[in-house]
């Protein structure tokens, strides 16, 4: 079952709202909040019961907006300005807790962008449940999160479309709760909690007590290496290595490399099979070649440009072919320290059931992006076979089973060949040649056209520069975006 599909299956959905970044409308009435978001899932095929807290600097609040959030079962809780992001996921990671998926959560908040979204990726990498957002002006644009849907805050509210709230119809209606984050005050009563808003105690703790504005990660201290679960112990495993970065040490014996690889797997409990593919330009010496597909390392061609986006088609492929539960390991520097890289892989990691792990050449400085059940230095990772003693030839019978030729392939063409020489031929025919050099053209050409696009972004955003006379008087050409002429006045 997809992470999509189990979702709608679980009962629960839990709400996270920040009424400070997502305000309700003026004229708007509180008590149409619920409806409109139950309504809206409702519509996507949601029927479980919904809980919604609401978070701000709640004596700015008015008491009627109050009255009416907490009449349909809105929780109410105040946070001191600027601390409100951080109360909201350390609770929302709290209730993570306590209630595993299948279930569905949904952020309405402006602030998701950053280390919020950084670690939610994370958690839900190992958690899955349905994400849902909503914004009010900035959007959520890195593109860590996988999520079902995510709207504007205007929109959302528009989706109740007048009658009887839903509340009601769906046989639950919780008791109205308000929370002072900054007291750890709870009360069922409207005018008890705004009694002690206004109280000298309460007053003294705000003065007292430094807001707490900073997100808390909650994976960083995570593990990094884990024990083969059951529906993993003997699932397919697939290595993306990257030659670049992570090379063969000289006078490393290249048929080691796949021994290596398979023995740390077995350390840990993962007894399946395992296929690998090692991608690098033609510069990697022959005799590697042979001895990595004499192991069954099949080998892929790229060039610098394409490198690492050859290596997340991979991933991509052998995942759509290969469902979950399976493992992907990837051997790579570029792809363990980067979120550009490794943005799709969280994404595709955060959809459904696969292990990830990792191998780098040097340890990242910044905890990865990549949620792992194990990561290990290359260098260290080459000598398992060394000193378990695994040698090839002495391979069980399973083993010597993946020990087959690898194929060779070259990414640019999409040319797959059975033999180094037929491999060679092609990289040498006057169709690789020049399919090498569009790609190289092009790639040398990014860094203008994407100067040129931001500049067209800007003109679209902020509109022309002002006309001089002599740009007045000038014919437009085509249709392009005119360039930019600064003169001075």
């Amino acid at each position: 079952m997809s992470g999509y599909d189990a979702a709608k299956a679980g009962k629960i959905i839990s709400v996270w709202w920040d009424m400070k970044d997502c305000p309700i409308p003026e004229g708007y009435d509180a008590r149409r909040v619920r409806p409109s978001i139950e309504r809206a899932f409702k519509d996507r095929g949601y029927t479980g019961p919904v809980s919604i807290t609401a978070y701000a600097d709640q004596t700015q609040t008015p008491c009627h907006v109050l009255r009416g959030l907490s009449s349909t079962g809105v929780a109410v809780a105040h946070t001191r300005p600027g601390s409100t992001c951080s109360h909201m996921y350390r609770d929302m990671v709290e209730w993570r807790g306590q209630n595993p998926p299948p279930a569905t959560i949904m952020i309405i908040s402006d602030q998701v962008e950053g280390d919020f979204s950084w670690d939610l990726a994370r958690l839900q990498q190992r958690a899955r449940y349905g994400l849902f957002l909503a914004y009010s002006m900035k959007q959520c644009n890195d593109y860590l999160l996988l999520c079902f849907a995510n709207c504007r805050w205007e929109q959302l509210l528009e989706e109740e479309e007048g009658g009887a709230p839903l509340v009601a119809d769906l046989g639950f209606s919780p008791a109205p709760m308000f929370y002072c984050k900054s007291c750890n005050f709870d009360c069922q009563s409207l005018n008890m909690f705004r009694k002690h808003l206004s109280s000298y105690k309460h007053g003294q703790q705000e003065a007292i007590k430094p807001p707490n504005t900073k997100l808390l990660s909650v994976t960083k201290s995570w593990a990094r290496n884990y024990p083969a679960t059951p529906e993993h112990a003997t699932a397919k495993i697939h290595v993306l290595w990257d030659m670049k970065g992570c090379p063969i040490p000289e006078g490393y014996d290249a048929r080691r490399v796949r021994p290596s690889i398979e023995m740390a797997f077995k350390e840990l409990g993962y007894s399946g099979s395992v296929s690998i593919t090692a991608f690098a330009d033609q510069k990697i010496p022959v005799h590697h070649l042979l001895a990595l597909s004499s192991t069954g390392v099949d080998f892929a061609h790229t060039v610098t440009w394409v490198h690492y986006s050859c290596m997340i088609s991979e991933f991509v492929r052998w995942i759509n072919d290969n469902p979950a539960p399976a493992s992907i390991m990837i051997i790579s520097d570029e792809v363990a320290s980067s979120k550009s890289r490794s943005k799709l892989i969280g994404r595709r990691l955060q959809e459904s059931n696969y292990k990830c792990f990792l191998a780098y050449s040097v340890r990242p400085s910044e905890t990865p992006l990549l949620v792992t059940s194990a990561e290990w230095l290359w260098d260290s990772l080459l000598a398992v076979s060394e000193t378990r003693r695994h040698i090839l030839q002495k391979c069980s019978e399973s083993e010597r089973v993946v020990a087959s030729s690898g194929m060779f392939s070259c990414k640019l063409c999409y040319c797959d060949c059975k033999s180094l020489d037929a491999f060679n031929k092609h990289l040498s025919s006057e169709e690789h040649t020049k399919e090498e050099h569009r790609i190289n053209t092009h790639s040398q050409s990014f860094p203008t056209r994407h100067r040129q696009f931001k500049i067209s972004k800007y003109h679209d955003e902020v509109g022309y520069p002002p006309k001089t006379k002599r740009m007045k008087k000038a014919p437009r050409k085509g249709f392009l975006p005119r360039t930019l002429r600064f003169t001075r006045r």
